[in-house]
C-alpha cells in the first residue's frame, strides 16, 4: 500500500536530535576502525600463539603431514554452509571472521583451558587416567563450545542486521567449528605422524591413517553439527520480538546446553567398549545430522515462501514487476537469471542481479519481521536503503528475472474470453475484472491486511493509497509445490500504471 511520501524525513541523528541540542562525538573505543583493529590484532596474536603450541607438540614435519591433511574438508564444509546461505548470502567478512575466531581464538583457549583443568584434576584425585577421562568427557565439552559460541554470540550481538534467522546462526557456529575443526585436526593428525616415526609404522596401518580416517572421512561434520544447535538457539532468538527477553536468552544457552551434550557423548563413546565409537556414530551421530540437514533445508525453503509472498506489495506499488517475486523465491530461477545476466552482458552484470537478488531478498524479510511486529525503529530507512539499491539495479536485473522467470513458470490453465485479446504478452482485458492484466505466472489468494504500508512509490511515478475496499491477493495454491509461478491479478479499480523504463 503506496501511502507514505517519497522521501520519509529521517532523523538527523541516530535516535533523534539531543534533547538538550547539544551534539556529542562519539567515544573514541566506539569508533569501527578502533574495534576492527582490536579484532584484528587479537585473532592474529592468537594465531601466532596457537601456531607456536601446535608446532612444539608435533615438530616442524608434523604440522606440516597434519596441516596438508587438515587442509582438505575445509573447503567442502565451507562451501556446504555457503550454499545453505543462498537464499540470503551474509557478508564474506563475517564468515572470515567466524573461521578465524575459531582456528584461532577458540582453539587457544580450548588448549590452554583443557591442559590446566587436567592438570589440575590429575594432580587433585592423583589418578592421570581418570582426569584424562573426564577432560575429554566434560571439561573440553564445556570449554570447546562456549569458546566456539561465543563467536556466534558477537555475530549477534555486533551484526545484527546480518543476523535474522535460524538459516545465519547455523551458517556462523558451522563456520566457526569448521576453524576450530581444522586446527584440532593439525594437532592430532601431526601427532599421530610423530607416534609413527617413532614406531616405524608406515601405510593403512599407521596411526596417521586411521586418525585421518575417524577425523576426515567419517566424522568431519562433527565439531559443526554441535556447535550448529547453538546456532540453532541464536536463530530463534533472532526470530523473537524485542520484548521476549526470556526467550531471547533461554533459547541460546539451551542450545549450547545440547552441544555441551552431544559433544560429551561422542567424546566419550570411545569408553563404551570396542563398538561404543561404532554404535554412537550409528546410533546418535548420523541421525543427528540428517536431522538437522532436513531442519536447515526446510527453513531454506521457508524463507523463499517468505520472499513469495512479501514481495508482490512492492509490486503494487511499481517498485517491481509482476514476475519477479516468483523469479526471485526459486533458487533455479535466481541461477537462471545470473546465467542470462552474464551471458549477455557480462560477469559484472551478473554481480549486479546477484546483488539484486540479495537485496530483495532482505527487503522480503525486512516486511516480514514488520508485519509481526519484529522490526527495529529504523525500518522505514532501511525499507527505503534497500528500494534504492533496487532501483540502481533494475535496468539490470528486470530483463534477467523477467528471462528466467518465463523459463521456470510452470503452465497456467486460463480460459480465453468470447472475444479476442489484444496488446502485448501479458496484457488485454480480462472478463472478470475489467482493465486487468495477468502475468502468467499466476496462483491468487487470500489479500494480507495489517500489513505495513509500503515506502512511497518509485521515482518518477504517483504515489496510490489503496484502502479496505480495494482487494488484491498474491500467493499461491496448495495443489501447486512451493515452484510455482507467482499471480498477481488487479480487480478493478486503480493500480499504479507500469513505469516508462520497466
Amino acid at each position: 500500500m503506496a501511502i507514505s511520501p517519497p522521501f520519509p524525513p529521517c532523523p538527523p541523528y541516530p535516535g533523534g536530535a539531543p534533547e538538550d541540542g547539544v551534539l556529542r562525538h562519539a567515544h573514541w573505543w566506539q569508533h569501527r576502525w578502533v574495534r576492527y583493529g582490536a579484532l584484528i590484532t587479537l585473532l592474529t596474536l592468537s594465531g601466532l600463539v596457537i601456531l607456536a603450541l601446535v608446532r612444539e607438540q608435533t615438530g616442524t614435519e608434523g604440522f606440516l603431514v597434519g596441516l596438508g591433511l587438515a587442509v582438505l574438508p575445509v573447503p567442502l564444509l565451507v562451501a556446504a554452509f555457503r550454499w545453505l546461505d543462498r537464499v540470503e548470502p551474509g557478508p564474506w567478512r563475517n564468515l572470515v571472521f567466524a573461521f578465524a575466531w575459531g582456528a584461532c581464538a577458540a582453539a587457544l583457549i580450548a588448549i590452554i583451558a583443557n591442559s590446566f583443568a587436567t592438570r589440575w584434576i590429575a594432580t587433585a584425585t592423583a589418578d592421570p587416567s581418570s582426569a584424562d577421562t573426564l577432560g575429554a568427557t566434560v571439561i573440553a565439552p564445556i570449554v570447546e563450545e562456549s569458546a566456539k559460541a561465543a563467536a556466534v554470540l558477537l555475530v549477534f550481538l555486533f551484526r545484527r542486521r546480518d543476523f535474522t534467522g535460524i538459516v545465519d546462526g547455523v551458517v556462523i557456529a558451522g563456520v566457526t567449528a569448521t576453524g576450530f575443526a581444522f586446527t584440532e585436526n593439525i594437532l592430532y593428525l601431526g601427532t599421530a605422524f610423530g607416534t609413527d616415526q617413532l614406531t616405524g609404522d608406515t601405510g593403512i596401518a599407521s596411526v596417521t591413517a586411521a586418525t585421518f580416517f575417524v577425523r576426515v572421512i567419517m566424522s568431519p561434520f562433527a565439531h559443526p553439527l554441535f556447535t550448529v544447535l547453538t546456532g540453532i538457539g541464536f536463530g530463534v532468538a533472532a526470530l523473537s520480538g524485542d520484548r521476549q527477553h526470556l526467550r531471547r536468552v533461554l533459547v541460546p544457552l539451551c542450545g549450547l546446553l545440547l552441544a555441551m551434550g552431544m559433544h560429551a557423548l561422542w567424546n566419550g563413546s570411545s569408553s563404551f567398549g570396542e563398538f561404543g565409537f561404532f554404535a554412537v556414530y550409528a546410533a546418535f551421530m548420523v541421525p543427528a545430522f540428517g536431522l538437522l540437514t532436513w531442519l536447515v533445508v526446510w527453513t531454506r525453503q521457508r524463507e523463499l515462501r517468505t520472499v513469495r509472498e512479501e514481495l508482490p506489495a512492492y509490486t503494487a506499488a511499481g517498485w517491481l514487476t509482476p514476475a519477479e517475486p516468483f523469479a526471485l523465491g526459486s533458487m533455479r530461477a535466481r541461477r537462471l537469471a545470473r546465467e542470462y545476466a552474464g551471458r549477455h552482458l557480462g560477469k559484472p552484470a551478473a554481480r549486479e542481479v546477484a546483488r539484486y537478488e540479495a537485496y530483495a531478498t532482505s527487503l522480503a524479510f525486512l516486511r516480514h519481521r514488520g508485519r509481526r511486529g519484529r522490526a527495529g525503529a529504523d525500518f522505514l530507512v532501511r525499507e527505503r536503503e534497500l528500494l534504492n539499491e533496487l532501483w540502481r539495479r533494475k535496468d539490470v536485473a528486470r530483463p534477467a528475472l523477467d528471462h528466467a522467470a518465463r523459463m521456470t513458470a510452470p503452465p497456467v490453465r486460463v480460459t480465453a474470453p468470447p472475444w479476442p485479446l489484444y496488446g502485448v504478452y501479458g496484457y488485454g482485458q480480462g472478463p472478470a475484472h475489467g482493465q486487468g492484466h495477468t502475468t502468467g505466472f499466476g496462483h491468487p489468494t487470500a489479500p494480507v491486511y495489517g500489513s505495513p504500508p509500503v515506502y512511497g512509490s518509485p521515482p518518477g511515478q504517483p504515489s496510490y493509497g489503496y484502502g479496505p475496499g480495494h482487494q488484491y491477493g498474491y500467493g499461491y495454491p496448495a495443489a501447486h509445490g512451493p515452484e510455482n509461478g507467482l499471480g498477481t491479478r488487479y480487480p478493478s479499480g486503480p493500480y499504479p500504471a507500469p513505469h516508462p523504463h520497466q
